[in-house]
């Protein structure tokens, strides 16, 4: 059974000590038309919200090891809905896996999963004296920990990016976006826009130069709104094999990027 990494990075073509000054300088790839649904593809069209009115009881943070099972159902609720059991539940079990083993990530990288929780503002009771992690989760048990309603994942592991030749190094400074998904009962809430906005500024706090992600071409929803963050389509080379996320072979990806300018500096 192919599986979705929980954390996955990607890195643009060009060399991490000489980035591009301006977006426009790449090229973009074409437009394409939308591809039929089938089986097993990811309903990424399902899993983004357009509108940017914020639910006010919304609170985005860190995911916590009683959160794993409501990450995976909110996971594949939204990419494999037409799934049904028991291959719904062995998905669940494998996001599980996926997530508590994806988060150990190479010395030197970081990998992050937020979750938007309904009904929690964060300063919630929690059990326990000495704060303890489980692979990258903190284990701290709340008391009112809230509804998972939405889910991201940013790295900067560089696994779905070209190795720099010719030592094959990972790519470095670069955030990397993934599996994008709101519970359909909480969708054109402004939940991802939110969630979005957390894994930039998580992604300033390592450092990056730049963000980046793929996204699904038969996925106008999800297109809109990374384009209304700033993202844009880049361009990759004919005949480059550059790695992809695992998921359906119907799935036609493109990437896009996302240059962080530095906060500037007030006048003195």
């Amino acid at each position: 059974m192919w599986s979705t990494p929980v954390g996955i990075s990607v890195s643009p073509f060009l060399h991490p000590q000489s980035p591009p000054t301006n977006l426009n300088q790449l090229s973009f790839l074409p437009s394409k038309g939308p591809l039929p649904n089938k089986a097993g593809v990811c309903k990424a069209s399902q899993v983004v919200d357009l509108f940017s009115t914020v639910s006010p009881d919304v609170f985005v943070r860190e995911a916590r090891l009683e959160d794993c099972w409501e990450i995976a159902e909110t996971h594949c609720s939204s990419f494999f809905p037409e799934y049904s059991f028991p291959l719904d539940f062995v998905l669940r079990i494998d996001r599980i896996l996926a997530l508590v083993v994806g988060l150990s990530v190479p010395n030197g990288c970081h990998r992050t999963c937020l979750v938007a929780v309904i009904g929690s503002s964060g300063n919630e009771t929690l059990f326990g004296i000495e704060e303890f992690r489980i692979g990258g989760f903190d284990t701290r048990l709340s008391l009112n920990k809230g509804y998972v309603a939405g889910i991201l994942t940013v790295d900067t592991v560089a696994d779905f990016l070209p190795r720099r030749k010719p030592m094959r190094q990972r790519r470095t400074g670069i955030a990397y976006i993934s599996n994008v998904a709101v519970r359909e009962n909480f969708r054109r809430k402004g939940i991802a826009k939110r969630l979005m906005a957390k894994a930039e500024s998580q992604a300033r706090s390592w450092g990056c130069r730049s963000m980046a992600l793929h996204c699904d071409l038969n996925n106008p929803g999800a297109m809109k709104l990374y384009k209304d963050q700033g993202f844009k389509c880049i361009n990759v080379p004919e005949g480059a094999k550059w790695p992809q996320p695992k998921t359906s072979p119907h799935i036609n990806f493109t990437f896009m990027m996302k240059l962080l300018n530095p906060p500037s500096l007030s006048a003195a």
